[in-house]
């Protein structure tokens, strides 16, 4: 099986060079989580494995074993994402309530990416994201009729009549995927966790191989 034609377009503009190599469950993922997952998400992960696109973080299904990690992920955003929903009425015109939304994204300046769950098909689900910074009298939530993984590589090509996000950082720009494993490789090692250059703190806050970060914020 070939890989999906938009890992294949996101692969151009980002290499998976720093893969995690992670061999996600996805029948067991899909039943935890009580519900299929679109395929493009899934050929993500499992081209990529799990970590950050910049200061995007892609959230896998379940808990990983990358220790300081351990609480990020679908299962865990999704209370504080449908939260969010019912606090700003969702996207104006959108009549479903806040169980048709599923995070798959968090992080660049506190912005939030989900699914928007209105078709049996997970196929066809739209992407909908809340910015933080948004227009005045706009509402935080939009809506854009992609998925998922068209959604990052239409916004790195500048694709969208503006950026979709509250945060510019990948907007008509790439950046480097890092996975969670080599983020805490380089950690420990006394480095920054996205760049691998030495950290000038490192001395100052050293981290062990042992320690839990799950304390530490993350993008």
């Amino acid at each position: 099986m070939g890989i999906h034609p938009d890992v294949a377009v996101l692969l151009d503009l980002v290499p998976a060079d720093l893969a995690g190599g992670e061999r996600i469950d996805w029948n067991a993922a899909e039943a935890a989580l009580g519900t299929k997952l679109p395929s493009d998400y899934k050929a993500l992960l499992d081209t990529y494995g799990v970590g950050d696109i910049g200061e995007l973080v892609i959230l896998p299904p379940l808990p990983s074993d990358v220790r300081g990690w351990e609480t990020c992920h679908i299962g865990s955003m999704t209370v504080g994402l449908r939260g969010l929903w019912d606090e700003d009425a969702g996207v104006p015109g959108v009549t479903l309530g806040a169980d048709a939304v599923l995070p798959w994204g968090s992080g660049m300046n506190a912005n939030e990416m989900a699914w928007l769950m209105n078709d049996p098909d997970p196929g066809k689900w739209p992407v909908v994201a809340w910015r933080r910074h948004h227009s005045w009298g706009e509402s935080p939530w939009a809506l854009f009729d992609c998925g998922m993984v068209q959604f990052i590589t239409r916004m790195m090509l500048g694709r969208f009549d503006a950026c979709p996000l509250g945060d510019a950082s990948l907007w008509k720009r790439t950046d480097t995927f890092v996975s969670w494993r080599e983020q805490r490789r380089r950690l420990v090692a006394g480095l920054d966790p996205q760049t691998g250059e030495p950290d000038p703190y490192a001395d100052m806050y050293p981290i062990t191989d042992d320690e839990d970060l799950s304390g530490r914020s993350r993008s």
